[in-house]
């Protein structure tokens, strides 16, 4: 065997590095366990729930995985929902409604905000802090700010080039990985909830030509608050008697658990 292939193979078998910072992994943590009392998230699953891949740190784990899963589990809940609604009705294209209610920007603009993302997601924007100040005509402030700071100002200064510097996408991808890891870690049916819950009730909306269509929204609002409302215990365990065959149909997609994090 050969010196280089030796040293390759040693390579592919090293363990996992750990996260670097257990006081980063608690702040994560905390954040997703405020926004989701109900919920208590692993501090190294928080971390990699809330690092997007375009940051230094996704070196030590980011959320992409967790992203592609939570993108299926979304989709399973949705197509559930909206056949458990129309099962009688032909005339919809499922494909269709589905990339019009949970488009990535989408969901980073109407569903992130409610779980203040912007505020602890770690990434990296596709263009320079440098560049952001200068679209703001501003020079830097002679007291040093923090980076994520100085984004932040030159973020909310410009609304209109969000969605050029990837800020939604990026902030739909973590709903994404929220959902991933809920899944991951507590199961297919306090994830159902969440989407029930957290998530569909923010992308109704009425008056624009995305989201989920109109003739779909009291059914909606109405499993919503079955499950509790927008505020609902997320670990909630019901008799089947007790639920409506609507909210039953999706649950068949919690028959396989995911393993737990420890």
């Amino acid at each position: 065997m050969s010196r280089i292939f030796r040293r390759s193979l040693s390579s592919f078998k090293r363990a996992p590095q750990p996260f670097p910072f257990a006081e980063d992994n608690a702040q994560f943590a905390a954040h997703l366990n405020n926004v989701f009392p109900s919920l208590h998230f692993p501090p190294e699953l928080a971390q990699r729930i809330l690092t997007h891949g375009s940051h230094k740190a996704a070196v030590h784990g980011h959320n992409g995985r967790l992203s592609f899963v939570g993108r299926r589990v979304l989709e399973s809940y949705y197509l559930l929902f909206l056949h458990s609604v129309a099962w009688n009705q032909n005339q919809h294209d499922y494909e269709y409604l589905s990339s019009r209610a949970l488009n990535t920007y989408l969901l980073g603009e109407h569903v992130a905000p409610r779980w203040s993302l912007g505020r602890i997601l770690r990434w990296t924007p596709t263009v320079s802090q440098d560049v952001l100040l200068a679209h703001k005509n501003i020079k830097k402030s002679s007291a040093k700010q923090p980076a994520d700071a100085e984004l932040e100002n030159a973020l909310t200064a410009n609304p209109g080039i969000v969605r050029s510097v990837g800020l939604y996408k990026v902030m739909g991808d973590a709903v994404q990985s929220v959902m991933g890891g809920v899944y991951h870690q507590f199961g297919g049916s306090a994830a159902h909830r969440l989407f029930h819950t957290r998530i569909l009730p923010h992308i109704l909306l009425p008056d624009q030509a995305e989201g989920v269509p109109v003739e779909f929204h009291h059914q909606a609002l109405a499993i919503c608050e079955r499950m509790g409302g927008v505020d609902g215990n997320l670990l909630v365990q019901e008799l089947a008697s007790n639920r409506a065959l609507s909210e039953l149909e999706p649950e068949a997609v919690e028959t396989v658990q995911p393993k737990r994090v420890a």
